[in-house]
């Protein structure tokens, strides 16, 4: 464990907990079960995002109380609270899907409260859902406290291989008679088998890798089954190596550089993740104080192949990933080849390099992880474009197997429900272009998900012959040529709100570029017709987050 400054221990806790001043705090912290030692100890506050409301967080209470043992065997004393979550999967297309990113921030600014409020010297955040692990590492970043990430883990496969993702583009299948009533329901009952997160390289799985290249978790930690030994021990060592951290001065900021922001994005490229990684490293390099643009993506992205087949577009699962040896041997061939900055300094007191000195090799054999001669795209499939439908940028999820562009037709919905009534209704055709607008991180409000329209064109088999585009955003279980993130989003009047139905638009991702063919003068006459909509929320939560959040281009960040 390296020594980066000389740090008194317990900097935070001793506010709170010494003096005669302070009687008070001690005598409300010896009912909930504080010794005469544990006023001595560095305290670390666990932050566990259980909810019995997902399979992703159901299982980590558990998680904590292992990390609490690892914390006080150490010699710190752990404290264990909770904090929200919300489900993506079930929330999926239906108004609530509109609190999901919501979500993220209330989640972030609920763990900055009680750290601060209780001065916590070191933070422990568990994470199991799309928002909560972005929103953990935004509150590490943000209290700069001693801090260790723990992802809850991945879902095993149900039967036949099944996931969430199986389940939505059966409804597809179903609605063009290919999936009967029993098939569907027999899919319902056998995809989603227990504990973890969702089984492909979706969202949780993509954050989970990147904030380990980040060097916020301990080694392996984003490659462990939700219920299996591996995952305790992770949550006990997590424990042990905070209070390491705390006693070595070592803090986030040491390990939330610009350099590591780059390797999260050169090996979420490489696992072929999902475009929320996009969103989401933009807000956390903010709250990090790093400046990280869209553009940073395409550089990057320029010399980094897509090497793992893993889904929604390719053939593997994570449990499958994890069952060859996880992340560790992508990154250690990455970092031999000069594709990720081995200087940069983990939560375990080492480099990147050093963490990676003794990782073996995939075995023989195995075809998850492809080889650089053999990759299934040169470059990568998160593609930022630009033209006059996205002045300020727009993020495509394109392997490859979608090809590299797409001329359409415009089919234009106000909302995300219009769009998926008419797909299912057999409305959408061959060579069409789904535009769904009004769906942005303040239009929505919220910035949807829409992998209940993605799934269902997939499910219709149309995957390959229609692309969609929205302000809105894509579930990492989303695939086929699709176009999010558009940029200034509609409800701001973005140019997204001046498309009509039979509009041409073309999607270029090798001249990364997304434009109308509609003129100048055309677009402006439009413009001058255009109002905006009526607010979906005027109180609570949603319109307060409407007033507050920014562009998608910059995160959709609140601050």
């Amino acid at each position: 464990m390296k020594t980066t400054k000389t740090r008194d221990p317990r900097r935070w806790s001793k506010l709170v907990v010494d003096g005669a001043k302070q009687t008070p705090s001690r005598a409300m912290l010896r009912a909930v079960g504080f010794t005469d030692a544990d006023f001595s100890r560095p305290q670390v506050g666990i932050a566990s995002t259980w909810a019995n409301l997902t399979p992703c967080n159901m299982h980590i209470n558990e998680l904590a109380r292992e990390t609490e043992a690892g914390v006080n065997k150490a010699g710190g004393k752990g404290v264990l609270f909770n904090t929200i979550t919300v489900s993506d999967g079930i929330s999926m297309g239906s108004p609530g899907m509109r609190f999901s990113l919501v979500s993220r921030e209330v989640i972030a600014e609920s763990i900055e409260t009680v750290v601060g409020a209780e001065g916590f010297d070191g933070l422990v955040a568990i994470g199991g859902c799309d928002k909560n692990m972005p929103a953990c590492a935004i509150a590490i970043a943000r209290l700069n406290r001693p801090a260790v990430f723990v992802y809850g883990g991945t879902i095993r496969p149900g039967a036949e291989r099944r996931d969430i993702v199986s389940v939505f583009e059966a409804v597809g299948g179903h609605a063009a008679g290919k999936v009967s009533d029993a098939e569907l329901l027999e899919v319902e009952r056998t995809a989603i088998p227990g504990p973890g997160s969702c089984g492909g390289m979706y969202t949780a799985n993509t954050m989970a890798s990147a904030i380990e290249a980040l060097g916020l978790s301990l080694p392996d930690s984003s490659a462990q089954d939700a219920v299996s030994r591996n995952k305790r021990d992770d949550c006990r060592r997590a424990g042990e190596a905070v209070v390491k951290l705390i006693e070595a001065g070592i803090l986030p900021s040491d390990i939330l550089t610009r350099k590591a922001f780059e390797n999260a994005i050169t090996v979420t490229i490489a696992l072929g993740g999902s475009t929320n990684a996009v969103l989401h490293l933009l807000a956390m390099a903010r709250a990090a104080g790093v400046r990280l643009k869209l553009d940073d993506f395409t550089r990057i992205g320029k010399r980094v192949p897509v090497l793992a087949d893993l889904r929604p577009s390719g053939r593997y699962a994570m449990s499958e990933l994890i069952a060859i040896g996880g992340i560790q041997p992508l990154m250690r061939e990455l970092l031999d080849r000069g594709l990720l900055h081995g200087s940069c300094l983990t939560v375990t007191g080492k480099t990147l390099a050093e963490n990676l000195a003794a990782v073996r090799p995939y075995p023989k054999g195995q075809t998850i992880v492809r080889s650089f001669d053999d990759p299934i795209k040169r470059d990568s499939h998160l593609v930022v474009l630009y033209g006059n439908v996205a002045p300020e940028g727009a993020v495509a999820k394109i392997t490859g197997k979608e090809g590299l562009s797409f001329t359409g037709k415009a089919k234009v919905f106000d909302g995300e429900e219009r769009a998926t009534k008419a797909i299912l209704a057999g409305k959408v055709k061959a060579g069409d272009i789904v535009v769904i607008r009004y769906e942005g991180p303040r239009g929505g409000p919220g910035m949807r998900e829409m992998l209940s329209p993605t799934g269902a064109i997939m499910g219709l088999g149309l995957g390959d012959k229609v692309a969609l585009i929205t302000d809105g955003r894509f579930s990492g279980g989303s695939h086929g040529f699709v176009v999010g993130h558009i940029s200034p989003e509609a409800a701001v009047g973005g140019p997204l709100a001046l498309v009509r139905t039979g509009d041409r638009i073309t999607i270029d991702a090798v001249r990364r570029r997304i434009d109308v063919d509609v003129s100048q003068a055309e677009l402006r006459a439009r413009r001058k017709r255009w109002k905006a909509p009526r607010a979906y929320a005027t109180r609570g939560v949603l319109a307060k987050y409407a007033r507050c959040v920014g562009s998608a281009s910059e995160g959709a960040v609140t601050d």
